[in-house]
């Protein structure tokens, strides 16, 4: 679902509090702690924020809706269904461009200026996680075109409960109640899918609705370990969290994982059946071209909403924002795909949502409550301390 564009979603969300918790970056790419502007500035960060939001709400819930679509009336290669989520990269090199222009220098993480790895390391780092992330989209499309999408759409929300788990043994993520309790709550929300008797009026058999619940479940885990791999090799290779090493990073490991892509699909001879599947799309051969490049193109506005987030507020909260988006998907697969909203379905919507807020007040309490009482315990202590003789 468009994974090599979320790579960078956690990237900055617990680096930043372990080593600097006042270090977050903005939307313009320079370094500032948390805004302390005007009402009139706020104001007008608010309203980006709000865009950001709509572009990134919208592009996930249109592009899935859309990937969901192309199955549906016809269409039957998962790399083209891969490939689509990939391969619209170029379209945020504009942004990129814009952003820099109107940016200023920024320093490395605390001001340091470590010594930089080489481009052997760093060109490793590109194709390995290009690599994972090709993976990662492969096994997310193949739980697509055998799911109906309101199912796909509550499973994929157990990418946090993931991320936390690779998390716990790779950046020291601590485990919380409130983490634990949103790992209960989704771990339950996907095995209540498992077991629903009804698969809606999406006809598939048993054995590949097996085959795509496990693929998503896959494709979630996988996502989980991107993101906080990513995370890793921002702490201990890369050693920077600039705008432009985090775009970098985004268009380098997009461009191994679309070529990996498009050798898959040539490789395992699905090219062969494109121009016969157009033919037979039942909507039509301009309907069929105008899902996938709509499909392409809504990943990328889903992507400018996420990076856009990530500069305005942090990566949590563009992780979170994306999370809190997918129980649309439901709703809306019910009036365009007839999907049954079952009651098993229900409640495993509101266990997700659940389990997402849960996640969602412990990251709150680490970022908000936890600086907010080490400031005031350091005012207490300083206006406790006596006064230094002259």
């Amino acid at each position: 679902m468009g994974e090599p564009q979320q790579v960078q979603l956690h990237i900055m969300s617990r680096t930043g509090e372990e080593e600097n918790s006042t270090e977050h970056i903005n939307a313009t790419g320079t370094g500032t702690g948390r805004p302390t502007s005007s009402q009139g500035s706020n104001y007008k960060r608010w309203l980006r924020m709000a865009i950001y939001t709509l572009f990134l709400i919208s592009g996930q819930t249109v592009a899935l809706l859309l990937g969901r679509l192309y199955y549906d009336k016809g269409g039957k290669s998962k790399w083209l269904g891969t490939l689509v989520q990939l391969v619209a990269f170029p379209l945020l090199l504009p942004y990129y461009i814009i952003i820099i222009m109107s940016s200023a220098p920024k320093n490395p993480i605390n001001g340091v200026h470590s010594k930089q790895p080489s481009t052997l390391i760093i060109s490793s780092v590109y194709v390995s996680l290009g690599l994972l992330v090709a993976g990662d989209c492969l096994l997310y499309s193949i739980g697509l075109m055998y799911l109906p999408v309101s199912t796909y759409s509550l499973i994929c929300s157990s990418q946090l409960p993931f991320n936390a788990f690779f998390s716990f043994f790779l950046n020291g993520q601590k485990f919380t109640p409130f983490i634990v309790n949103s790992l209960v709550l989704l771990t339950i929300s996907s095995i209540l899918l498992v077991v629903q008797t009804e698969h809606s009026v999406f006809a598939v058999s048993k054995g590949k609705f097996v085959i795509g619940f496990t693929c998503t479940i896959a494709a979630s885990a996988g996502y989980g370990l991107v993101l906080s791999l990513t995370q890793l090799a921002f702490r201990r290779v890369l050693k920077r969290e600039t705008f432009t090493v985090v775009m970098d990073l985004i268009v380098y490991q997009s461009l191994v994982a679309t070529s990996a892509t498009v050798v898959g699909l040539f490789a395992s001879g699905e090219w062969r059946g494109l121009s016969t599947e157009m033919e037979e799309f039942e909507l039509g051969k301009v309907s069929y071209l105008m899902t996938l490049i709509w499909t392409a193109i809504m990943w990328q506005v889903f992507t400018i909403g996420c990076v856009g987030l990530i500069f305005e507020a942090s990566s949590l909260f563009s992780n979170a924002i994306s999370v809190l988006g997918l129980p649309v998907i439901p709703v809306l697969a019910v009036i365009i795909f007839h999907d049954k909203l079952g009651a098993i379905k229900v409640i495993s919507m509101v266990l997700a949502i659940w389990g997402f807020l849960s996640y969602l007040y412990q990251q709150y309490l680490d970022d908000f409550m936890k600086p907010k009482a080490e400031d005031r315990n350091g005012n207490e202590d300083s206006n406790a301390s006596p006064p230094a003789p002259p």
